[in-house]
């Protein structure tokens, strides 16, 4: 735990961490989606024809392409990102076994005669 006798609160204007991330720059996130955008005249995996089509499209398309092929996994991807993936059940059986089968822990804890005690 932090001791608050030593905490000093940032002046205004006060840079504590001045070698940190520069004002401006673009996270991962951005980069990715900006590329991700760009428009390429490639030929089309499934159709074989020539198409302007953006890097999603075509990872996209491969990926379409390697899960007709067989590929499990990129089955999987798909039908995850089309129609979400399916939920998780657990099943579980809780039997409860009294650590101390002497003591009733069954107490009514509502009980006004006990609180006159």
């Amino acid at each position: 735990m932090a001791n608050n006798e030593n905490l000093i609160p940032a002046q205004p204007g006060e840079i504590r961490n001045p070698n940190g991330r520069p004002k401006g720059s673009k996270n991962r996130a951005t980069i990715v989606k900006k590329w991700l955008e760009v428009n390429q005249n490639l030929k089309n995996p499934l159709t074989g024809q020539d198409e302007f089509l953006t890097q999603e499209d075509l990872i996209t398309l491969a990926i379409i392409k390697r899960a007709r092929d067989g590929n499990v996994n990129a089955y999987n991807a798909l039908m995850d990102s089309g129609y979400g993936s399916p939920a998780q059940t657990v099943n579980q059986t809780i039997t409860e076994y009294p650590i101390f089968p002497g003591i009733d822990l069954n107490v009514d804890r509502n009980d006004s005669s006990a609180e006159n005690t």
